[in-house]
């Protein structure tokens, strides 16, 4: 099975923590060059210097906040003139607040939509011309569960997420002939600091103690624990192989079994 990224170059965001950096760091280690998208640059700084350079990789970054769409698309297109070869993107930010979908406000969706929808947009049409001419292209969304089945009190994010997986499969449609590949990773619960906080959150709202609320939303989890960032990063990685050359418009959880739905 071909695994090998030598000579293919990554755009990874939202790439200095949890899932986005693990994903860096797996698509470096089979050989890529990755262009790290965050918005805190001490961070990007740091998470360069842990990027594998045994194949000669030439990594380097980008410090962009999403929040500003216009400014995402002048600093990649600029960064793209000069460095016109990209194979793989990788659409990852942060999801939005939580809470119930009727006390939502209607700044909310439209900050989810800039941030998710909007940006990822942006960011393929700087790139998918590269990919053409290169003959490889893959385009990676890190979504969630929530596309498949909706998640109690994360009423926007459900929304928006809705709104990206439409997005990509109509993608996925169009670029298949030119050997670009458009498919969603949903991720289930991860380790990182946004479960952290969800779970927070839901012992300050509930009442119950953190041991509690994580161990009732383990129980729903058939693997019975939370996914580590590098088991989520590994299925990304196989995805931008040349392995998963037919594998095309498709939704793929990577939650332990916790999904209900087909």
């Amino acid at each position: 099975m071909n695994l090998d990224l030598k000579h293919k170059h990554a755009i990874v965001c939202g790439s200095t923590q949890g899932i986005g950096k693990a994903i860096a760091l797996e698509l470096a280690n089979l050989g890529a060059s990755v262009t790290l998208i965050a918005r805190n640059e001490d961070a990007l700084k740091a998470a360069k210097l842990e990027l594998n350079t045994n194949n000669g990789q030439l990594h380097s970054y980008l410090c962009v906040d999403f929040s500003k769409p216009q400014e995402l698309k002048q600093i990649v297109e600029s960064y793209l003139q000069r460095q016109p070869h990209v194979h793989i993107l990788i659409n990852n930010t942060g999801g939005p607040p939580g809470g119930p979908i009727v006390q939502a406000k209607t700044e909310e969706f439209l900050s989810a939509f800039n941030n998710h929808l909007i940006c990822n947009h942006i960011l393929v049409q700087a790139c998918v011309e590269y990919m053409k001419n290169a003959k490889y292209g893959r385009i990676i969304n890190i979504i969630s569960t929530s596309v498949k089945q909706p998640l109690a009190n994360l009423g926007v994010s459900n929304t928006i997420r809705a709104a990206v997986a439409n997005w990509s499969k109509t993608l996925a449609g169009e670029l298949g002939k030119y050997n670009i590949t458009v498919n969603n990773v949903l991720p289930g619960a991860t380790s990182t600091v946004r479960l952290k906080t969800i779970i927070e959150n839901k012992s300050v709202k509930t009442g119950h103690a953190l041991d509690s609320v994580t161990n009732e939303m383990i129980s729903e989890i058939p693997m019975a624990r939370f996914a580590e960032p590098s088991e989520i990063a590994n299925a990304v990685a196989f995805l931008a192989s040349p392995a998963a050359s037919y594998i095309n418009g498709i939704n793929l959880p990577v939650d332990g079994g916790r999904t209900g739905c087909l």
